[in-house]
């Protein structure tokens, strides 16, 4: 999480808004906040179960919060500027934040239903130790989305990506098909359609009975492209995403922040 905030705000993004758990603020406070006081203004909003549209009630077995799109949803009081949401825990390198800051900053004043995602290469974000899961994204003429299919075993063969098809067949892929590794820019008015159709999404008796159902960004984003509510601009970047997607893939990760340091791109000690 340091080298996303310390890349965000080399890129010129201003304030951090964190969604945890209301139990895990104290600790939240005195352990991660702290870190970052004297950089930038942080701000901590709260995911419940039980936040939910008026006539809505959690259901009392249910314990998984209720997704991505949800959390994203908590941030509404404290965000009036065009903002972009990350996982915390995922590592996106220093170009996808200028990418994503720069795309943000030249807005117009008072946009509306334009956003966008950042679409890694896919062969940048693959794993030595097995196959990874991805959203494999199709773009229009002008680089907007028209979908995102998730591709639950993505490998390369043989120098070629390849994912395994509904048919159980391996499709190969080009090295440079964009994937959503989950960093999206959204305007103010976002919210607005998260909220509506957070209520459709719960009307769905199957989303109810279905105590793992969630609420995701990518659903929400294909809701509003499909009704002609919204474009999402796919940004390409050169970042290389990586992570521990098998306990084998610790070493290598962990040799290749160090890589980073040693070569000056982070400091020891950022914050």
């Amino acid at each position: 999480m340091d080298y996303s905030i310390y890349d965000a705000i080399h890129a010129g993004f201003g304030k951090l808004v964190f969604v945890i758990r209301k139990d895990f603020e104290e600790d939240f406070r005195r352990i991660v906040l702290s870190k970052y006081e004297g950089h930038i203004p942080c701000e901590l909003v709260f995911q419940s179960l039980d936040a939910l549209p008026e006539g809505f009630t959690c259901p009392a077995e249910r314990t998984k919060p209720w997704g991505t799109n949800h959390a994203l949803m908590m941030g509404e009081s404290v965000i009036n500027e065009p903002f972009a949401v990350i996982n915390c825990d995922d590592f996106y390198d220093r170009d996808a934040f200028q990418v994503m800051g720069k795309w943000l900053s030249e807005l117009p004043e008072g946009s509306t239903g334009k956003y966008s995602m950042v679409g890694f290469r896919v062969g940048n974000t693959l794993s030595d130790s097995g196959t990874v899961s991805r959203g494999v994204c199709e773009n229009d003429a002008n680089h907007h989305l028209t979908s995102v299919v998730e591709r639950t075993k993505i490998q390369r063969f043989d120098g070629v990506v390849k994912y395994l098809g509904d048919n159980d067949e391996w499709v190969s892929i080009p090295d440079n098909t964009p994937v959503s590794m989950n960093f999206w820019g959204f305007t103010p008015d976002y919210f607005a359609y998260s909220k509506e159709f957070f209520k459709t999404f719960l009307s769905d008796p199957k989303n109810m009975e279905n105590l793992k159902s969630e609420f995701f960004i990518p659903l929400m984003v294909d809701e509003l492209i499909h009704k002609g509510k919204a474009t999402c601009e796919v940004l390409d970047t050169t970042s290389k995403w990586f992570g521990v997607t098998y306990p084998e893939d610790r070493p290598g990760v962990v040799a290749k922040f160090q890589k980073l340091a040693d070569d000056g791109v982070y400091p020891e000690k950022m914050f």
